[in-house]
């Protein structure tokens, strides 16, 4: 009985309670189930806003689109069907497995599961959208698909290394894009959240030559500069500056190389391209010399590559071989160069000068529409598929080189799927680029990053 009697007053104090502090109690439940989702959904927006943080701005030089920015950013927000080892070998991207059908011309690619993009959306086979002009592209199911190539073309599983993003470059990387902040066409700045640790920011900001890069990291607008050629500021060098820690690495990606234009009545003369080539220094100050068209990360063998190593009296032989040189024993060439590249082509100059070549240096911004000798570079594709640089029909063979073994090689290479064939071609490919060279090929040059400490 007296237990009855205590729940009933339990029972009253509590809708005394309630009813006297219902709004209260309405209004907290209210504020509590508004908090939980703030938290859950809008803590991405707000933790970048808070004052711990943690921002690297970087500065990078060039002029982007979204659609190209560099892969070493791209790479962090998303991934391909496929990724790229040190050597360029194929490894599974978000495709844990593929199959070659066909004849080369069928690749199916069955999807790893539960892989989700930064918005928590569930990666399936329609988020796939290359949008390729030469093939067609089927999703039998939500873990598959499938392009259907009009021609075969053994480059495509490096293709496909390129990142996926869905619409709003949201990729299924380890980081998100937080903003783009574009200049008509360009992209100013991106800036990149990691989903691992909320508070680190990576922002990259783009700066339209090395000099300007520079002066960003001295005014302090970036605490890091990457890509840069040297450290040379003004009159003085960074490597000076207070707190700076500077890093010194190749650039494996960008071959400098000097072209000849083989349409020139003199430079036609395979005889005068080699004397130039034996007469080329060893060392270059500004990288590591390369004396083929690939890298040597690359899966291509380079035994019995013909290295040209200097020997000036090979090339002085030549020289004398040649029939530009029996016509005119004083021979003079204008070598246009990029800026960056203008030491090169000054070593260049003192060298030839040995053999009699006499060389005229003429500095431009852009790659040039004629040209004697132009000092540049490429940038060295991920497959060993050169088809559109040195094949005789192709617009970006600024070298006018035309050569039907080569020709023959290239197209042969970029059709046959088996890599022991392939390895073949391009060894053949290189063995007789060099035997007839349209270029010198010079080095992978050093470049450097500046950070604040």
């Amino acid at each position: 009985m007296i237990f009855l009697k205590r729940r009933r007053l339990i029972f009253w104090l509590l809708r005394a309670y309630i009813k006297r502090w219902r709004r209260t109690i309405a209004a907290s439940f209210i504020l509590g189930i508004l908090g939980f989702f703030i938290l859950r959904y809008g803590i991405n927006y707000f933790i970048p806003l808070l004052p711990f943080t943690n921002e690297e701005k970087i500065g990078v030089e060039g002029a982007f689109s979204v659609d190209e920015l560099p892969t070493f950013i791209t790479s962090k927000v998303s991934m391909g069907l496929t990724t790229l080892d040190s050597n360029y070998n194929v490894k599974p991207g978000v495709a844990k497995n593929w199959e070659i059908k066909d004849d080369g011309k069928t690749y199916i690619f069955y999807l790893k599961d539960n892989i989700e993009f930064s918005d928590k959306t569930l990666l399936t086979s329609k988020f796939i959208n290359y949008k390729f002009i030469d093939a067609a592209t089927q999703t039998p199911n939500k873990n598959v698909v499938v392009f259907r190539l009009k021609n075969r073309y053994s480059p495509f599983l490096v293709t496909v290394s390129r990142p996926i993003f869905k619409s709003g470059f949201v990729g299924v990387g380890d980081y998100k894009v937080q903003s783009i902040d574009l200049n008509g066409n360009f992209v100013e700045s991106i800036s990149l959240r990691s989903l691992k640790q909320e508070r680190n920011i990576i922002t990259y900001y783009f700066y339209p030559t090395q000099e300007s890069l520079k002066s960003a990291f001295a005014l302090g607008e970036i605490t890091k500069a990457v890509g840069l050629s040297d450290t040379n500021f003004q009159n003085t060098n960074l490597i000076l500056f207070k707190k700076t820690k500077v890093e010194k690495n190749l650039n494996d990606n960008s071959l400098v190389t000097l072209f000849f234009n083989a349409r020139d009545k003199n430079l036609s003369d395979k005889r005068l391209r080699e004397a130039l080539s034996y007469a080329t220094p060893d060392k270059f100050e500004q990288g590591v010399r390369n004396y083929g068209p690939f890298s040597p990360n690359l899966w291509i063998s380079d035994s019995g590559l013909a290295r040209y190593s200097q020997d000036f009296d090979h090339s002085r032989l030549l020289l004398n071989d040649s029939e530009s040189f029996k016509s005119n024993k004083t021979l003079k060439f204008e070598l246009k160069t990029f800026p960056k590249y203008l030491d090169i082509a000054k070593k260049l100059q003192i060298e030839w000068k040995k053999i009699g070549i006499n060389i005229d240096i003429k500095i431009v911004d852009i790659l040039p529409s004629d040209f004697q000798m132009f000092l540049g570079d490429f940038r060295v594709p991920k497959d060993p598929d050169q088809y559109i640089l040195w094949h005789s029909e192709q617009p970006n063979n600024i070298s006018g080189y035309k050569n039907l073994r080569i020709d023959k090689l290239l197209e042969d290479g970029r059709q046959i799927v088996n890599t022991s064939e392939r390895r073949k071609i391009y060894t053949d490919f290189q063995k007789y680029l060099l035997d007839d060279p349209p270029a010198i090929f010079l080095i992978f040059p050093y470049q450097y990053t500046i950070s604040r400490i």
